[in-house]
């Protein structure tokens, strides 16, 4: 039985851009079938001697990888089928071929991605997709990623993780990155783009990267200076920013994007109750009169608005990618005048809007609160164990923890 797999730029069909299309072509005793490999070439750019792209072909190399992908793919089957003696046709070896893998590069992947997730409203998903995406540009030198998943193995990943250190990230960075490169590896896998068995983080472990931080805590001391300075008189942004500040502080560490989209609906009962946008965990606390007194600050905005700060408006800010923008934009500002704030004071710790969060948790902590309600509360190392673990308190317990705040 002879069977042979080549690879033909099909003349007879020529496509809308002037090119001729990719076949793959399975030749078993003088039976030919073809199949398309989804890609094309322009026939000038085609060796039809040696059955290969020329050496000045536009994206030779991806071609190329993709034509020894198929081949080798179709080779090691037929290898099968005869080893263990079993009948087969040229077009069956077609109509069986369970990887399917379709030729896509990671360039077209990546991008197409991103614009799922934006479809789909996940804004945030996809920024950290499309700074994913820009890294490894940088990496290829600007240049596109012409190239195909199979092309990311372990040597890949060694030589991108150099480039990073060169480049001055810390290991928290370089987790954050290969953990998304590996997502999208991933659902590559599931999209049937790569085969499972070519995964490099099978062997490159992300474990090897010390992503322990230094929790950033202010003294009980600093975080009363804030919170008491007048900042009456002062700039608008200078008031909202000790506003959201202190806001934070005093309502459980609460998150700017979750401070953001706070509405009038999140009050019940003197309580603020929200879902997490980060881990959609529910959250149920007692506002303190000062918290209270921050929010009626805003009423008028409030009722305009709908939104209790004014960082979103519900007429300005409707579609995700618009409130997306929004926060980080707010959020930036109010970052950098947080910074001068906490000079100002002789404050001399890096001061953020997420610096409340951990001030919240450590002198809550220091004050003697049982550890279990708040320790665990804000740590990042497994949250899904803190959200467990905060179930089995109820909310009379967390409502006394709150009273050592200040």
């Amino acid at each position: 039985m002879s069977v042979t797999i080549s690879v033909i730029c099909f003349k007879s069909k020529t496509l809308a851009n002037g090119e001729h299309p990719l076949m793959l072509r399975i030749t078993q005793d003088r039976k030919r079938v073809m199949k398309s490999l989804g890609i094309s070439v322009n026939p000038k750019h085609w060796d039809f001697i040696k059955g290969e792209p020329k050496p000045k072909c536009p994206n030779r190399e991806l071609i190329q990888s993709i034509i020894l992908k198929v081949k080798s793919e179709y080779q090691t089957k037929i290898i099968e089928k005869i080893s263990k003696e079993e009948e087969f046709t040229a077009t069956s070896l077609l109509s069986e071929n369970k990887s399917n893998i379709k030729a896509q590069t990671v360039e077209e992947f990546y991008l197409s991605l991103i614009e799922d997730l934006k479809q789909k409203g996940r804004i945030g998903n996809s920024y950290a997709y499309l700074n994913s995406y820009n890294t490894l540009r940088n990496f290829n030198k600007g240049k596109k990623l012409n190239y195909t998943f199979s092309h990311i193995d372990v040597p890949f990943c060694k030589k991108f993780e150099d480039w990073m250190r060169s480049k001055g990230n810390k290991d928290t960075t370089l987790s954050y990155q290969f953990r998304t490169l590996r997502a999208t590896y991933n659902k590559a896998i599931e999209a049937k783009i790569v085969a499972r068995e070519k995964n490099p983080f099978i062997e490159y472990k992300l474990s090897h990267f010390n992503t322990k931080t230094i929790k950033r805590a202010l003294s009980k001391n600093d975080i009363l200076k804030l919170i008491n300075a007048n900042c009456n008189g002062q700039s608008k942004l200078r008031q909202l920013t000790h506003d959201l500040f202190s806001f934070s502080y005093l309502c459980g560490g609460i998150s700017f994007v979750d401070i953001a989209n706070l509405t009038r609906q999140n009050i019940v009962e003197d309580r603020l109750i929200y879902q997490r946008q980060k881990t959609h965990g529910n959250i149920n606390l007692l506002l303190s009169k000062e918290a209270s007194t921050i929010i009626a600050k805003y009423s008028t905005y409030q009722q305009e608005a709908e939104y209790l700060f004014p960082i979103l408006h519900c007429k300005r800010h409707i579609t995700p990618m618009q409130k997306s923008n929004r926060v980080h934009k707010i959020c930036h500002q109010v970052n950098t005048e947080l910074r001068a704030f906490a000079q100002e004071l002789g404050i001399t710790a890096e001061v953020t809007t997420y610096v409340a969060r951990h001030s919240f948790a450590t002198i809550l902590k220091k004050s003697g609160v049982n550890i279990g309600i708040i320790s665990q509360a804000l740590g990042h190392q497994d949250i899904k164990t803190t959200q467990i673990y905060l179930s089995k308190f109820d909310n009379e317990q967390v409502d006394d923890a709150m009273k050592n705040l200040l």
